[in-house]
């Protein structure tokens, strides 16, 4: 109802007849008005329901490099990089079940949308979202703004599109070319710049025991460690998981993600 009406007049006997008739003449003014009312108050409901509703406000976080973690204590924060691809992901995302890690992966845009299953898999199991471009440039600091604009912006479409829901929290930058305006940028829009400590170079021809050597011997630099599981033949990077994720919990540290 459009507005409110009151408790009514109280009519009393001393008019008589004239006072009934009177009384009759303002329920029956009363109850027009109510009748001539109502269907204004409908379509305003009926109106407001047709306005669509806007989304919320992302707000902005820290523009500046993240690499710490939100665990106290001995942690380490998972990353996984250049996914999701439909042979190693699942692989991968197994060893990090099995072993009650949770991770973040840096997810290429078009990667993505081709294999939003992975993605909604990625989020149910409790991991994190990180927007690694469309095309995964090294370059992009070299290049103009509106370059980097489209890079992040459309690949962070795509990742929540094909997640359903689930927000992008950080942003990598391929090869780790950020820039004061690409951080910037995706600070005002929700997403953590993240960096890395240790870099397993599981991309690179290395052996599966270089692999835990090198990151065995970087785990002094810092907590956030980098692996992948796009980009190529992974078989390298979940048996060094297998490995790996085991005796780090050995040494004491416990899992958490990066600091938002």
């Amino acid at each position: 109802m459009a507005g409110r009406f009151g408790t009514g007049r109280r009519f009393g006997i001393e008019g008589g007849i004239i006072g009934v008739a009177t009384a009759a003449v303002a329920s029956l003014a009363v109850a027009g008005a109510f009748v001539l009312l109502q269907p204004s108050a409908e379509a305003d409901t009926v109106n407001q329901a047709r306005k669509p509703a806007q989304p919320p406000r992302t707000a902005p976080v820290d523009p500046t490099i993240v690499h710490a973690s939100d665990r106290p204590g001995r942690s380490l924060n998972i990353t996984i990089d250049d996914g999701p691809d439909p042979v190693w992901t699942p692989k991968v995302l197994q060893v990090l079940k099995d072993n009650g890690v949770k991770a973040t992966f840096c997810m290429i845009g078009p990667q993505a949308a081709a294999h939003p299953a992975l993605v909604k898999k990625v989020v149910a199991d409790g991991h994190r979202l990180c927007d690694h471009t469309v095309n995964h440039n090294t370059a992009m600091d070299h290049r103009p703004d509106d370059y980097q604009s489209r890079q992040i912006l459309e690949a962070k479409k795509m990742i929540e599109d094909a997640a359903g829901g689930a927000k992008v929290e950080y942003y990598r930058a391929p090869g780790g070319a950020f820039t004061p305006y690409s951080r910037k940028l995706a600070a005002d829009h929700g997403m953590r710049p993240l960096g890395w400590n240790v870099d397993s170079k599981d991309f690179e021809g290395g052996s599966v025991a270089t692999i835990e050597s090198t990151v065995r011997g970087e785990l002094k630099n810092g907590p956030t460690v980098l692996f992948h599981d796009g980009g190529g033949n992974r078989a390298r990077t979940v048996e060094s998981l297998e490995r790996l994720l085991p005796w780090m919990k050995q040494q004491g540290y416990g899992f958490g993600f990066p600091q938002r």
